[in-house]
């Protein structure tokens, strides 16, 4: 099955202690994992405002993921991804935080040789979809000197024309159309690939609206 594994990655999602994260994202990686299809480099790096313990951040997704799933967890499955399962605090609005997101970025590749490959998924709420994007950007974290960045944006993507043009324009100060994925998780759920073995578009997929139904991690 090595010619359906997406490319290798750090998977680092904005609002990691939040809602979606919990119910959704982690919970969709363990599954991945249980049908052998994320790469051996894969790793995750969760960002969020709670000043949380990373042991304690990977024991709280454990407990999350094992009640998502209804059943106990195969335990070599999910320790493959709590040993890849990394967590950094910090502001949003500060440069401070965007600045040791490099530095973890950089510790997580050198200890486990994983390419500069970036996916940013912005599990957080709209109105902070710019401030991010700025900061990854002002960091030097949109550039694709080494690697591919993608940067993956949830509903709503504003909310009527004139916000959705003006969060547009937030997002292209920095990052590339070619960068950007909008998806509406719920309209794709039956057909949604997080990471896309292909590395194309998919007929499903959009950058340019809010009813895109799959993403890709290339």
């Amino acid at each position: 099955m090595s010619n359906l594994h997406a490319d290798p990655c750090v998977l680092v999602i904005f609002g990691a202690s939040g809602d979606l994260t919990r119910r959704k994202l982690l919970p969709t990686i363990y599954n991945l994992a249980e049908d052998g299809l994320l790469p051996e480099e894969f790793t995750v790096l969760g960002v969020a405002r709670p000043p949380i313990d990373e042991s304690a951040f990977r024991a709280e997704m454990r407990e999350t993921v094992h009640d998502a799933e209804g059943e106990p967890l195969e335990a070599d499955k999910w320790k493959r991804i709590e040993d890849r399962l990394y967590y950094l605090s910090g502001e949003f609005d500060t440069p401070a935080t965007f600045d040791a997101l490099k530095n973890k970025l950089q510790e997580i590749r050198d200890r486990h040789h994983t390419p500069a490959n970036y996916l940013f998924y912005f599990a957080i709420p709209p109105d902070l979809f710019g401030m991010v994007a700025d900061g990854l950007a002002t960091a030097g974290l949109a550039r694709e000197d080494e690697g591919w960045r993608r940067l993956i944006i949830e509903k709503p993507f504003g909310y009527d024309v004139d916000t959705a043009r003006a969060l547009n324009a937030d997002l292209t100060k920095g990052f590339r159309e070619s960068q950007i994925y909008r998806i509406d998780h719920y309209l794709g759920r039956k057909r949604s690939r997080i990471f896309s073995p292909s590395g194309s578009p998919t007929a499903s997929s959009s950058r340019c609206g809010t009813g895109a139904t799959s993403t890709t991690c290339r």
